[in-house]
């Protein structure tokens, strides 16, 4: 199955240099590429991408606010967001994260690196690296924000184990891991995580890490 990719970025240079990579790949291709937050959330409406890498600093319309538009369109719910940024101490990668960008990057990273988060994404799982991650919540999420998870009952409406296994998620482990940790088989991991997805309404994995922190079921700093 090929990916289809719209990559968003207002450098020309950089643009063409992601779409030389990702057009190298087998197993994906770039459908469209815009200048502008703008265009990037047009073309996502119009060219039907599987995943859009998205810059965060545009002109026009930031990479955030298109992230958002895009998230919040029924008609692109199968969309993903890998949101891109000079650097993972960045307060606007949470942002992002909280428009519905389903992971970040930095842009220096090497060319198989991207490629492999793409499939990543795009596979449904969430790109948070964890210590990045907890660095970026433990400096910039100052109060817990319950707007976010109060609407959906929060933490407060799972049961003690979906509560153990969202604190593993926002302590970046994956559903086999997760399994691990718990003494429960992959398949029961990935059931809990989708029914606490459904409960709290959370988009991905993304979210839910989000959620846990503004909540206080994980406290930043203690991952």
């Amino acid at each position: 199955m090929t990916i289809r990719v719209l990559l968003a970025d207002d450098q020309n240079l950089v643009r063409a240099s992601f779409a030389m990579l990702v057009s190298s790949a087998g197993d994906m291709e770039v459908v469209a590429e815009a200048g502008t937050g703008r265009e990037a959330v047009a073309l996502a409406r119009s060219a039907r991408a599987d995943l859009i890498v998205m810059d965060i600093r545009m002109p026009d319309l930031d990479g955030i606010e298109a992230t958002r538009l895009i998230a919040a369109d029924e008609d692109l719910a199968g969309v993903k967001v890998l949101v891109l940024t000079t650097y993972e101490t960045d307060e606007n990668i949470v942002e992002a994260l909280r428009a519905g960008a389903s992971g970040f990057l930095v842009k220096d990273i090497r060319p198989a690196e991207l490629l492999d988060a793409i499939r990543t994404v795009a596979a449904g799982e969430s790109l948070l690296s964890p210590g990045p991650t907890s660095r970026l919540i433990a400096r910039f999420l100052r109060a817990p924000n319950t707007a976010t998870t109060s609407a959906v009952g929060g933490p407060s409406g799972l049961s003690e184990r979906e509560r153990q296994v969202l604190a593993l998620v926002a302590r970046g482990l994956n559903n086999p891991e997760i399994a691990d940790a718990l003494g429960l088989s992959p398949l029961t991991a990935k059931t809990h995580v989708s029914r606490i997805m459904g409960k709290l309404g959370a988009r991905d994995r993304a979210q839910l890490v989000i959620m846990a922190y503004e909540s206080g079921l994980v406290i930043p700093g203690t991952v």
